[in-house]
């Protein structure tokens, strides 16, 4: 068996959240980087915030916006219906 296949066991491994909080745990990467962590998880703090950094959230909410507007503009299917037909008389004009 080779000496390399099991990864280097660091005890002092340091974990560094987004939110700024720091400690220390066992693992085999001497740094580990995380986006939540015990101080600032929703489930501990009892507080909800939005963890978004592919800005997903705000995507959604462009996207909903842009369809209730759709959805006010448009009045149903007789109004897109009488559109693609003034459309066709126009074409064949």
């Amino acid at each position: 068996m080779k000496k390399t296949i099991p990864p280097a066991y660091s005890a002092k491994a340091e974990v560094i959240c987004a939110c700024g909080n720091t400690f220390q745990t066992g693992s085999t990467s001497k740094e580990i980087k995380t986006e939540l962590c015990s101080a600032c998880h929703p489930f501990y703090t009892g507080k909800q915030k939005l963890v978004d950094t592919a800005r997903r959230v705000e995507k959604f909410k462009a996207k909903l916006d842009v369809s209730s507007q759709k959805a006010i503009i448009g009045a149903g299917k007789k109004a897109k219906q009488a559109a693609r037909s003034q459309a066709r008389n126009n074409k064949n004009a």
